[in-house]
């Protein structure tokens, strides 16, 4: 099988309208969005415990947004703002796989609070709220549908997004309230809004390691839907490094 497998992380409840009991949860469009771009969605449970397992089964990892926050311990942060909420299973997993995937240069796409995570994974640190540290921010929380555009990006030329996107300047949703602080060393700020916060980064030392601070599973315009078709095409070519000459599959032991 050519297609590539790929991994999607999901959110967590511990209880809720859908059931008493936890459960998992994942919006039907990041699905969607990998169909679309000829991968094969598989969504993962939090186990860390699993994360080499996982890692030897599929060919490239989206790490998904959620209505949640990374601890602001993990990058270093004396403080807590009040505002950050978390979710501290879901955080160790996606840390744990994220980290792993980077380690083999598994491909890898960070999306919204999946962007934040990878930067923290890269050694970057957060704002832990976009308000109350950038004076005069625009509506990174748009108070607008999702399916629709809240602000422009300006995209920087010579990185892997400007290559994959093919303009300077896009359109895009927003829905977060935290973002990325700086560039660490290994990576790139890609993206960035008209009020200065960073909207995406790249790691070019990676074979494919990419964050949009934006939700391009809704598919709003045309660098959306080129997002996943070039992810899903570096999960290919990374499925067939992965095959022996006869081409039986090569998986780590777990």
């Amino acid at each position: 099988m050519t297609t590539p497998v790929i991994g999607i992380t999901m959110d967590c409840e511990q209880s809720g309208d859908y059931s008493r009991f936890p459960w998992y949860s994942l919006r039907a469009n990041y699905a969607t969005a990998v169909i679309r771009a000829g991968g094969l969605p598989v969504a993962l449970p939090h186990a860390s415990s699993l994360a080499e397992t996982y890692l030897g089964l599929i060919d490239g990892l989206v790490i998904t947004g959620g209505d949640f926050d990374i601890d602001p311990s993990l990058f270093g942060a004396a403080l807590r703002h009040r505002k950050v909420k978390t979710k501290d299973e879901r955080t160790d997993f996606e840390m744990a796989i994220g980290k792993a995937a980077l380690e083999r240069d598994a491909p890898v796409l960070g999306i919204c609070g999946g962007q934040q995570l990878l930067h923290v994974a890269l050694g970057g640190t957060l704002i832990q709220h976009i308000p109350d540290e950038i004076k005069g921010a625009l509506a990174h929380e748009q108070p607008n549908p999702r399916d629709e555009a809240g602000h422009d990006v300006t995209i920087a030329e010579g990185t892997l997004l400007h290559d994959i996107v093919g303009v300077t300047r896009m359109a895009v949703n927003s829905a977060h309230h935290q973002a990325a602080m700086e560039a660490p060393a290994g990576v790139v700020v890609n993206a960035v809004a008209a009020d200065g916060v960073i909207e995406g980064i790249e790691a070019p030392c990676k074979r494919f390691c990419l964050g949009v601070q934006w939700h391009p599973e809704f598919a709003i315009g045309d660098g959306d839907v080129r997002i996943f078709a070039a992810f899903v095409e570096a999960a290919r070519e990374y499925r067939q490094e992965k095959r022996t000459p006869n081409g039986a599959a090569v998986f780590p032991p777990s």
